[in-house]
């Protein structure tokens, strides 16, 4: 099935558009690509690859060439450019609309919406909008929450103590996003977003005292609409025969929504705090990105006591 966006709604939503003509044609408009497109060359008759089922989004260029067309040139493009695919079109900058276009559109039932917002911004706006909304989506178990401003998946099997070790951290300041389940979405390619499901939207189970809405104990500041993950740290129960990476050399991944984000694994242990661990974790991995690398300051500090040991062996040798 394909997904679809309902006209209606994206005028909800963006305050910036208002409706020029058409309005009782807006319920049954859908919008099924994210692109926003330009009609140039169709304004010269040139029609072999126009994209009928995107917005048609004119601009300065494209209303001052249109007013040099005359009356039968203009019916003539605008009628072809107006087919059952169309959902809409959005003159910026609050322009004139030509009378052609407002004719052809009424006969084909298609609104035409304006703003006096630039063209590349109106652009920006409704492709952000759109993609967002027409994007796959997933859904994952485990709780998101925002630490030193980065968004942290944290994961693992049921009664790990997720939900538990995010509280801890909501109580030290930092932001709930999703608990339990987290539905995720690919912003870009190197981005993906994680939010919580209308029903669980600012709501935490804590196993012993059920269910409490985080922004009515803690405000609103202690709760998030949605984040990109950059972090997914797995828990882990604690097992004396594993073998954990005591070093840091160790780099996996989780793909999600096709974009590879860094994980690392944490073990759950009693005594150990699982809010100051994932904190550090997470400042570790800001400082990484930053190029601090703890690990490779230790392995080269190791190189250098190395080679400085072995010259020294090397002296001793020769005085001998």
């Amino acid at each position: 099935m394909v997904k679809a966006v309902k006209l209606k709604n994206l005028i909800r939503d963006n305050k910036i558009i208002r409706v020029a003509q058409g309005k009782q044609y807006i319920d049954n408009k859908e919008i099924i690509v994210s692109d926003i497109y330009r009609p140039g060359l169709e304004l010269t008759g040139y029609f072999d690859f126009y994209p009928k089922q995107r917005i048609q989004l004119l601009g300065r260029t494209e209303i001052s060439y249109a007013a040099r067309l005359d009356h039968d040139s203009l019916i003539r493009v605008f009628t072809k450019m107006c087919t059952l695919e169309t959902p809409c079109f959005f003159v910026s900058r609050s322009l004139r609309i030509p009378r052609e276009l407002k004719e052809a559109a009424e006969q084909a039932k298609i609104p035409i919406l304006t703003s006096s917002e630039s063209t590349t911004y109106v652009s920006s706006i409704l492709t952000e909008y759109l993609r967002e909304r027409l994007a796959v989506r997933d859904t994952i178990h485990g709780v998101l929450v925002e630490v030193k401003g980065l968004g942290v998946l944290l994961t693992g099997d049921s009664g790990v103590g997720k939900s538990e070790t995010a509280l801890g951290l909501i109580h030290r300041g930092h932001r709930l996003i999703a608990d339990d389940r987290v539905d995720v979405y690919q912003k870009d390619v190197e981005t993906v977003m994680g939010e919580a499901p209308q029903i669980l939207k600012h709501l935490m189970e804590i196993r012993g005292i059920g269910i409490i809405n985080v922004m009515d104990l803690f405000g609103v500041g202690a709760v998030k609409r949605r984040a990109s993950i950059r972090l997914v740290i797995k828990l882990v129960n604690w097992d004396n025969t594993a073998n954990y990476d005591r070093l840091g050399f160790e780099e996996s991944k989780r793909n999600i929504c096709n974009v590879e984000i860094p994980q690392i694994t944490i073990p759950v242990k009693v005594g150990r705090n699982m809010e100051d661990i994932i904190e550090i974790a997470t400042m570790n991995f800001r400082a990484k990105k930053w190029g601090y690398d703890a690990t490779k300051t230790f392995d080269n500090n190791l190189t250098n006591l190395i080679s400085a040991n072995s010259k020294k062996d090397l002296a001793e040798d020769k005085n001998k």
